[in-house]
């Protein structure tokens, strides 16, 4: 399968029935997660929506996403498809659709359907047909023309209100006009949208907040002549053919679901028949299959590669193995074709303990939600297994054949980027370093001389332009430490660093095993003249037990002082992940003002405010 559903395993035969007898949205994130065509979406999109209006659905309230679409083309498909893809990634997605081919007119217009809305996130779902992008004789500009209506659509709807414009890349026609020439002689049509794309690619590097859905790629993975249909086209002005609508949608749901931090962030890897061929308990460190000269071999190679390019770029590695200890780790440690080594893996987990468990227990280690891990296991049986008990790991269904194993791993979208910074390179080296602090911790039976041997300087500075990506990626990636969980992008975090009436704080934290890069966030908004609310405050936990949260108030409290702030008020917001600050403002003197069991108001009495002593280094960055 060429598609980007390979990864999934095929649908019950009963599916449409399941959708029927659908009773909550646990059951449709169970259903959403097979290989689904355009009409088992829509039955899925049918089953959700009953819910919804029932007022049954229990999505976490982070996952809601108001989605935009302004488009040149036939959308009648779209909604469904969107809304049952969003299921698959955790979101539930509001779709809006502007008017047929009236797209820069919706963008313009502030009493438009998309404009009324508000969305999160507007798509431009433009074709070379609607960009104009075809050769003609005599004409040239049609590249610049493009670019020029896309930043006009983009500003309009800033005017507006500050969403995330998603622009798409466009998928060249089939037949080129030259032959094996097309490319240098012209303009053609296939020349000129070369052109464009990477016109396109150069603006979106260009714009804070901007994303790029590229579906170039998407069309050349598919195969150009699957992805048109002229037939399509003409009889209903579909931009491709609807066999690939969920391929489409899933491109999509991707980006919107790494928009909201819902990435993962660990690989997890079984071994035997994953990472070398064979089982290495009974053929032995000589016996397993590994290494150049051999196709086998060569292919497992090709697993490890790519598990290291992960690493590369931030994401963790681990092992969940069921086997003896001493014979898992002996290839890491001694075959001289491992690419893998030991210190490459930041949890090693080999027993016979079941593999469900032995992910648990991974994820706890790490300090990271089970939502975060992906298994790569060749054992149908194991992938069942976790599935069953553990749905909300990522486990892609492979074939026997393990040179498959590494374009299915990153077709399935599950490490999705919209940025990437230096602090998501060292991320790795982070998780490891918490290793060994977890490890001085459990031997030091003082608390208070645990957290001074750690030798901590903390740092605190308003938001700025250098690490604004790190930011917009905390607001929106932190769930369980997170008191509101709301969502910002980065065009509204751009505009908070110069408005009056909000204040901001960005925490780092150090110690003598390395940096802990930016891991704490926090917005107040000025709503009375001595009164602050407390909009947003979130920390990584990482960090947990290391007074940063106590360290953090205080600065807040200094702060509102010198301004003239006499209350602050702060604001819990229960979601499905964060339980664990439920009790945040008692622990730190605040009083409850409404609320019991759900939403609770809290308020504290600056002047009240007693700062402690910390077992920290405090820098703070003068503000401008």
């Amino acid at each position: 399968m060429n598609g980007l559903l390979s990864h999934l395993p095929d649908p019950p035969q009963d599916f449409r029935k399941l959708c029927r007898d659908a009773s909550s949205s646990a059951d449709l994130q169970k259903l959403a997660a097979y290989r689904l065509e355009s009409t088992q979406l829509e039955q899925l999109a049918r089953a959700q929506q009953r819910l919804i209006d029932a007022g049954a659905t229990a999505m976490p309230q982070a996952a809601h996403f108001r989605l935009g679409v302004l488009c040149n083309a036939t959308t009648d498909f779209l909604t469904a498809a969107f809304a049952a893809t969003g299921v698959r990634h955790g979101l539930q997605v509001d779709v809006t659709i502007g008017d047929y081919g009236q797209i820069l007119q919706d963008a313009m217009d502030p009493n438009s359907r998309i404009n009324s809305k508000r969305c999160d996130a507007v798509l431009l779902a433009v074709d070379y047909r609607g960009l104009q992008l075809e050769s003609a004789a005599g004409r040239s500009g049609q590249v610049e023309e493009a670019i020029a209506l896309l930043k006009q659509t983009r500003d309009a709807l800033a005017q507006h209100h500050q969403t995330t414009v998603i622009f798409q890349t466009v998928a060249p026609p089939v037949l080129p006009l030259f032959g094996n020439m097309d490319g240098v002689i012209g303009p053609s049509t296939r020349s000129i949208v070369q052109d464009f794309n990477a016109a396109l690619r150069q603006l979106v590097r260009e714009s804070p907040g901007d994303l790029l859905m590229d579906v170039e790629a998407l069309a050349s993975t598919i195969g150009l002549a699957n992805w048109h249909s002229d037939k399509h086209w003409h009889m209903a002005k579909l931009q491709f053919s609807q066999d690939y609508l969920p391929d489409y949608a899933e491109q999509l749901m991707r980006l919107l679901a790494a928009l909201r931090g819902k990435s993962r962030k660990c690989l997890v890897l079984d071994l035997d028949n994953t990472c070398w061929g064979g089982a290495v308990g009974d053929l032995g460190l000589d016996g397993i299959v590994l290494g150049q000269g051999n196709a086998m071999g060569e292919a497992f190679l090709e697993v490890q590669r790519t598990a290291l390019r992960l690493r590369e770029r931030g994401i963790v590695l681990a092992v969940c193995s069921k086997n003896d200890f001493n014979n898992a780790i002996q290839p890491f440690r001694e075959h001289p074709d491992m690419l893998l080594k030991e210190e490459h893996i930041s949890v090693f987990q080999a027993n016979w303990v079941d593999k469900a468990s032995n992910l648990e227990v991974i994820a706890k280690t790490l300090n990271i939600g089970i939502d975060s891990l992906v298994l790569l296991d060749d054992n149908p049986a194991e992938r069942i297994q976790v599935r069953e008990s553990l749905p909300m790991v990522a486990v892609p269904e492979v074939p026997e054949d393990a040179s498959q194993y590494p374009s299915i791993l990153l077709n399935a979208g599950y490490f999705e980027a919209i940025n990437f910074t230096a602090e998501d390179a060292l991320r790795v080296e982070q998780y490891r370093a918490n290793a060994v602090r977890s490890q001085l911790e459990a031997s030091a039976r003082d608390p208070h001389a645990f957290l001074s041997a750690l030798e901590m300087t903390i740092y605190f500075a308003p938001f700025d332009k250098l690490n604004r990506n790190r930011i917009v990626q905390l607001i929106n990636k932190t769930n369980q430490f997170n008191l509101t969980t709301r969502r910002y992008t980065e065009p509204e975090v751009i505009a908070m660093e110069t408005d009056p009436a909000i204040w901001t704080l960005q925490v780092r934290l150090t110690d003598r095993f390395g940096d802990n890069g930016m891991i704490s966030c926090v917005i107040c908004r000025q709503t009375q003249p001595t009164v602050w609310e407390i909009d947003t405050w979130l920390m990584s936990c990482r960090v947990l037990s290391r007074r940063v949260e106590e360290c953090s108030m205080a600065m807040v409290v200094k702060h509102a002082a010198q301004r003239g702030i006499s209350t602050l008020i702060g604001r819990y917001i229960p979601t499905a992940k964060n339980d664990m600050v439920r009790d945040f403002y008692r622990k730190r003197g605040f009083q409850l003002v409404e609320g019991d069991e759900g939403e609770t108001v809290w308020k504290l009495d600056v002047a009240s405010f007693a700062e402690p002593e910390f077992p920290m280094k405090i820098e703070e960055q003068a503000r401008g």
